[in-house]
């Protein structure tokens, strides 16, 4: 699904537009043009079958897979980044998180993941494996990465995850928020019960994305808007100014 001439929703799954598996978050292609493609989360993986719908759903928008020179990683969750291994077999591509991030997907540590506790908790199949992969610690706040005529500026987001990451992508035709799982369509977030979830972070996070300037706002899964995107960072950080906790979709 081409949103504009920079960005593609190329996955996402029931909590989403039921573009690719049904375990997939939303999975965003950047186009800096001259052939320079970048992926923004890999899916859930797990069997050959969800990559394929992941690698069709790219090709159908018109994209040449083969030309994916880079899968970055906002955060470790299954959802985000079981599909990683995958797709740098298929593709030759490499890939690149935070440095937890990276840490925990070369060890392929299921515990850091909170796998085994969503496993309990009915999110995965019991035989869902988490593969590991080489992956690049270089998703650092401060230090942009170019993509063709775009930049993408990471930014240190904590509070659904440790080691989650935003990034904000300028020089395009509007400049977009892609920040994984931090906040939703209307300024509802996800705590969960997790050992790396936190209310602290959480909102120190949101008000560091409060104050940055963009148009679209791209979240890991629901619901996208392209313009006047900021208005749902706003609500939640608003909410955690007075010391509240927006609505939880958990």
């Amino acid at each position: 699904m081409k949103l504009t001439p920079d960005i593609a929703l190329v996955g996402g799954g029931r909590a989403g537009f039921d573009l690719t598996a049904p375990l997939d978050c939303n999975v965003y292609l950047i186009d800096g043009g001259d052939g320079e493609l970048v992926l923004v989360d890999a899916g859930v993986g797990g069997v050959a079958g969800n990559t394929d719908l992941l690698l069709r759903s790219i090709a159908a928008d018109g994209y040449d897979p083969g030309r994916i020179q880079r899968l970055l990683i906002t955060h470790y969750h299954a959802d985000h980044v079981g599909g990683a291994a995958d797709l740098r077999d298929r593709l030759g591509c490499s890939v690149h998180g935070s440095p937890l991030t990276a840490r925990t997907l070369a060890a392929g540590d299921e515990e850091q993941i909170s796998l085994p506790a969503a496993k309990a908790a009915g999110y995965y199949p019991d035989d869902y494996r988490f593969r590991a992969c080489p992956c690049a610690a270089d998703l650092i706040e401060g230090e942009p990465l170019t993509v063709g005529r775009l930049t993408v500026t990471p930014f240190d987001t904590p509070g659904h995850a440790d080691g989650h990451v935003s990034l904000l992508v300028e020089g395009g035709e509007r400049t977009y928020l892609i920040q994984g799982d931090l906040v939703f369509h209307g300024g509802t977030i996800l705590l969960q019960n997790t050992h790396d979830c936190s209310v602290q972070k959480y909102a120190a996070s949101v008000a560091k994305l409060a104050g940055l300037e963009f148009d679209a706002f791209l979240p890991g899964h629901l619901t996208f808007s392209l313009d006047h995107g900021k208005r749902h960072i706003e609500a939640a950080h608003a909410i955690f100014s007075g010391l509240g906790i927006p609505r939880n979709l958990g």
